[in-house]
């Protein structure tokens, strides 16, 4: 405690006025807080009121808007994929008077933006974006522009307190954007919006053409809770404001007042077009800054053996020719692992004495990287003095994910190091694991092994034009049986309480009703969720393999069975997956539909810097349709994943129905993010602007890649600092 306190301070050194560095009084906080994360507009990306800016969130922010004026509502949904791209989710509707909208009193739809920008601010350079909004839904919004923003530090207000920032922005818009005040058009005319289109598909030749108009706006920033708009808005709202009369344009000029509640909410109200009033609500959440800080229980200091193996016999290795020796000191590791969340699998003890190799399954840590620390500290400080390697091997579902092999005695001396988790890792190595030794001490109370659990689930339904969100709650009583280690027995009963999903609108589906269907298995309230057995093993070098025969989920059951290729060091994985599925009744139980088909794909995974992992699946899918699915995903340090998908598949457009093709994006909390204690549960969901038939694939409990790839190298490195957490 002391050097570490030695270390926090520095140098006893005397410095002028008398007082030494131990004795100064410590740093004072910031009189006042910092300036908050750029606000969002109404489409829910950083901007005025209506009109985009240049600025762009801190890198990963995630935000969620709700925005309403002159009756139509717009929920967005906003990742910053990188410090200079962002993208965003809306799903709008327009509430009309009289007049419909494609047969619609109020007309729902739903549409992605991108927006990259071109270069940073400067000392006298503005920040440049480019974006492109709604390209790739109706069209309804589509629009293009080129903005920049300029900040301008400002005094405090009354001359008091913290000062704050002017934002002064201008740009230019085509489409939506260009369609008030044109100053010019480029390449022609261009297409309007089509009631009714089915949308989806990127209308790239419409881009940057037509009419072209300019826009403006200042946003005063004046402190870190309040700031003031104004803007000059090139939006005519010309389907709006004309038969169905949703409200009357009479002004171009905005105005608007924003109040932040909290350091991720904000508040605002305005005044637009001369007519209406308008309100939003902003969330914005950041990955790097968790609602409070991680609980985690100190792990056991490391003890050096020179302070207490003092005698020659101290290192003796006699014990390791001693079965009853071995067998102690497997229950005594046993139960030091179980203080940390971690269940003894294996140790195996040559009979040299000077190493020792310990298998564990983590059930606790997120962090495999942190799981192997704790498990370290527990061999450093139990085994005998005489060993000297320590090899570490973290387990899933009965398979060895690779083998982390230190030498004691660097983890006795680096433990107080300045740079201790480089020092370490890179004496650290993270290979293969080889077969379980034929004298392995295996733990006598893992198998079999019976589990249970109880808790609530939700399953949501989306962009329903009657009602965009639909819902149905229940229980969950979930059952596994583990008879051997790799094999699994598992099953879920499900008790829905309350939902409407089963008042959603029926199929039109012109496929094979693979997904749409949802509304008919929601009619029933005690469902066989699934039902299946499963086993995975390591059939060679880098080879893994599993097998499951059951019902796999709400709607189908079957065979299946996956080959994955991973080595431990490498970025790149390939896998290949087989099914043959048949239709579950609606009822759940234990009897079929008709709709049987094969179903497989032959998969590449690859790990890039910086958290992004790309993966692409080309097979066949659960309609008979043949394509590929590119996902791109990010994942954060503490165990945040945000990431987008499209597929496609031989199924044309008409045939696809409303969305053209399948596309959605996905969103994993660990929910000891939000909970600020350890555990391995996380908060998943998956957002498809429409559910429909094409590009499909089965939900097969258990593939292989994330629970491999866990244990590879490459995701121990990413979280190497937690070695000594």
């Amino acid at each position: 405690m002391l050097l570490g306190a030695a270390l926090l301070v520095g140098p006893a050194s005397t410095p002028a006025g008398g007082q030494t560095a131990l004795t100064a009084p410590k740093p004072q906080a910031p009189r006042f807080k910092p300036l908050p994360a750029p606000s969002l507009n109404f489409y829910g990306s950083p901007g005025l009121i209506d009109m985009p800016s240049a600025e762009m969130l801190p890198d990963g922010q995630f935000a969620t808007t709700y925005s309403w004026f002159g009756g139509q509502s717009r929920y967005n949904l906003t990742f910053q994929a990188t410090p200079w791209l962002s993208a965003s989710f809306r799903y709008n509707g327009i509430k009309t008077n009289g007049a419909q909208i494609a047969g619609f009193d109020t007309y729902y739809d739903r549409g992605f933006d991108v927006r990259a920008r071109l270069w940073r601010e400067g000392r006298y350079r503005p920040a440049v974006t480019i974006g492109l909004q709604d390209f790739a839904g109706t069209g309804i919004y589509a629009s293009e522009y080129i903005v920049a923003t300029k900040r301008f530090a400002t005094p405090p207000l009354g001359g008091r307190g913290q000062g704050g920032q002017l934002k002064v922005t201008a740009g230019l818009g085509w489409g939506r954007l260009g369609s008030h005040g044109s100053i010019g058009s480029i390449s022609g005319n261009r297409p309007a919006f089509v009631p009714g289109d089915t949308g989806g598909e990127l209308s790239y030749d419409q881009w940057f053409r037509g009419d072209v108009a300019p826009f403006a706006g200042i946003e005063w920033q004046a402190n870190d809770r309040w700031g003031f708009k104004a803007e000059y808005s090139s939006d005519a709202y010309a389907l709006e404001t004309g038969a169905p009369n949703v409200f009357e344009r009479k002004s171009s000029f905005n105005f608007g007042a924003e109040y932040r509640l909290s350091p991720r909410t904000r508040l605002g109200a305005y005044y637009l077009y001369g007519s209406e009033f308008g309100i939003t609500a902003q969330i914005q959440l950041n990955p790097k800054d968790p609602p409070q800080p991680m609980a985690v229980p100190a792990p056991v200091p490391v003890a050096p053996r020179s302070a207490w193996a003092t005698e020659e016999r101290h290192w003796s290795r006699d014990w390791a020719q001693s079965r009853k020796a071995r067998t102690t000191l497997r229950d005594a590791l046993a139960e030091a692992l179980k203080q940390e969340g971690l269940i003894l699998e294996a140790i195996t003890l040559p009979a040299g004495g000077s190493s020792a190799e310990l298998r564990y399954r983590n059930t606790r840590y997120r962090s495999q990287t942190q799981a192997v620390g704790r498990a370290a500290r527990a061999m450093a400080r139990l085994l005998p003095p005489s060993v000297e390697t320590l090899k570490i091997v973290p387990m899933r579902g009965g398979l060895a994910l690779s083998q982390v092999v230190l030498r004691r005695s660097d983890l006795e001396a680096l433990e107080f190091d300045a740079d201790a988790t480089e020092a370490l890792w890179a004496v650290t190595a993270v290979q293969e694991a080889p077969a379980l030794a034929q004298d392995a001490l295996v733990s006598e109370e893992l198998y079999p092994a019976f589990a249970t659990s109880f808790s609530p689930y939700t399953a949501p339904s989306y962009f329903d034009p009657a009602l965009p969100f639909r819902l149905d709650i229940g229980v969950d009583l979930k059952a596994s049986y583990a008879p051997a280690p790799g094999w699994r027995i598992a099953g879920a009963i499900r008790q829905r309480f309350w939902g409407n999903v089963a008042d959603g609108r029926p199929s039109n589906s012109v496929l094979p009703r693979v997904r749409t269907d949802q509304r008919e298995y929601a009619q029933f309230g005690t469902t066989l969720e699934n039902l299946y057995v499963a086993r995975q093993w390591r059939m060679g070098q880098d080879l893994y393999a599993r097998s499951t025969a059951g019902l796999f989920e709400s709607m189908f059951g079957g065979v299946s069975g996956e080959l994955l290729w991973k080595p431990v060091s490498s970025r790149l994985a390939l896998g290949i997956e087989a099914n043959y599925v048949v239709q579950r009744d609606y009822d759940q139980r234990f009897s079929f539909r008709d709709y049987k088909t094969f179903t497989g794909h032959a998969s590449a995974y690859y790990q890039l810097d910086n958290g992004y992992h790309v993966q692409i699946d080309a097979g066949r899918y659960l309609a008979g349709d043949y394509g590929a699915t590119f996902s791109l995903d990010r994942e954060f340090a503490n165990g945040w994943r945000v990431g987008g998908f499209f597929t496609l598949t031989d199924v044309s457009s008409e045939d696809f129905g409303e969305g053209s093709f399948d596309k959605g994006f996905r969103i994993s909390i660990p929910l000891d993010w939000l909970l600020g204690k350890p555990g391995r549960n996380r908060f998943n969901t998956v957002v498809r602007p429409t559910q429909r038939d094409g590009g499909q694939r089965v939900e097969v409990p258990g593939r292989l890649y994330e629970q491999v790839r866990e244990g590879h190298r490459n995701r121990l490195n990413s979280q190497r600092a937690r070695i000594w957490e």
